[in-house]
């Protein structure tokens, strides 16, 4: 599939409703079946928005992100920051990545990723880490983007267990390899 031009660029308050939605679409393309189905009947379009636009407000240690084409709007979103569990020896986090189900496979992941790794190297981060759910087809994703396997780990969501992995890149640089054939 062709690459689609983006800009990624820091998300405003008026984005968190874009960003809800490819928030919700993403989840609901991706985890049925993984995720308590209670979780994801429950996400609405004003929840999501809530979240967002406070996250964006408070411009705290939480960092928010969109991928955006001049064609489309916004097709991808990003957040990230300090590490929540430093015991793992990583200093940076990823904390979302998603991308308009209608984009994947364009480039607009690993655009987000990039910008995020710049944006946290310019804060003074040095390493970064994502939790992808286990059964979540981007967790190849990082792997092609050069991230290892760190750690594993089961989560509960609504009450039901969710095996978690943890990817971890030593150096705020991506390394893209092509996928084993």
């Amino acid at each position: 599939m062709d690459e689609l031009s983006v800009k990624v660029r820091r998300a405003l308050p008026e984005d968190a409703g874009e960003i809800a939605r490819v928030y919700i679409e993403s989840w609901h393309d991706t985890y049925p079946g993984a995720v308590p189905t209670a979780l994801l009947t429950a996400m609405t379009l004003k929840g999501q928005t809530a979240r967002w636009r406070a996250a964006i407000r408070s411009a705290g240690r939480e960092s928010v992100y969109v991928a955006e084409s001049e064609r489309h709007g916004i097709v991808g979103m990003a957040s990230f920051g300090p590490a929540r569990d430093t015991a793992l020896g990583f200093d940076g986090e990823i904390y979302t990545l998603y991308v308009d189900p209608a984009f994947f496979g364009q480039g607009v992941g690993r655009a987000l990723m990039m910008a995020a790794f710049l944006r946290m190297r310019a804060r003074g981060f040095s390493s970064c880490v994502v939790w992808a759910h286990a059964r979540n087809p981007a967790r190849f994703f990082y792997e092609r983007m050069g991230g290892r396997l760190i750690a594993e780990r089961t989560a509960r969501m609504m009450g039901d267990p969710i095996p978690e992995a943890a990817f971890g890149w030593k150096t705020l640089a991506l390394a893209e390899r092509s996928p084993a054939r």
